[in-house]
């Protein structure tokens, strides 16, 4: 219960920030359509380096954390790419919400971003570390710096397209934060 306290403060604190330092950003235009809101995210930590791994103990605890961050946002659709990570990430919020968990494949990202404009409403959508980054610009948002694919797996994107062709974007980060001085080895600045 604590935990999850200090998890549900860490993200307020965290989107007050991305959201106070994204105010001034100008918005993007895209194609105009239904109004749209996506949620991106890597999976999350994975037990080993194989082609298909299942989540690590702090894979499924930041799955949990995802379901619990995005408990209230509406979501209407999820989708993951087909690969046991992905599916494990999508699954908590998926069951908390009655909602089936929509397979896309991450090698088709611009027909997955055009069925997104097209179908409107809100979207979780799990995926990779360069897929993510990759559909957010797609979509119109701003991807920020690489992940760092070793240890970087809590970032949680927020695109949203009005309808009207004005598209904003947020980055927050949940669960157990990524520290790239610890990573790295570099001293934070």
């Amino acid at each position: 219960m604590r935990r999850g306290i200090i998890y549900f403060t860490l993200f307020v604190l965290s989107f007050m920030q991305v959201s106070c330092s994204s105010e001034n950003a100008p918005e993007q235009k895209t194609s105009q359509g239904k109004p749209l809101m996506v949620y991106l995210v890597r999976h999350a930590e994975k037990v080993d380096q194989s082609r298909d791994p299942e989540l690590s103990a702090s894979g499924k605890e930041r799955a949990l954390v995802l379901a619990s961050v995005l408990r209230s946002a509406n979501i209407e659709y999820i989708h993951s790419s087909d690969y046991i990570r992905t599916r494990e990430t999508a699954k908590p919020l998926a069951q908390e919400l009655g909602l089936s968990t929509e397979i896309y494949n991450p090698k088709e990202l611009e027909t997955f971003a055009q069925q997104l404009r097209e179908t409107g409403g809100v979207h979780l959508v799990v995926g990779h570390s360069n897929s993510t980054p990759s559909l957010v610009s797609l979509l119109g948002g701003e991807s920020g710096t690489e992940i760092n694919e070793a240890a970087e797996y809590d970032r949680l994107y927020i695109v949203s397209d009005s309808g009207n062709g004005f598209v904003s974007s947020s980055l927050i980060r949940y669960g157990r934060f990524f520290d790239e001085s610890v990573e790295t080895g570099t001293k934070a600045e």
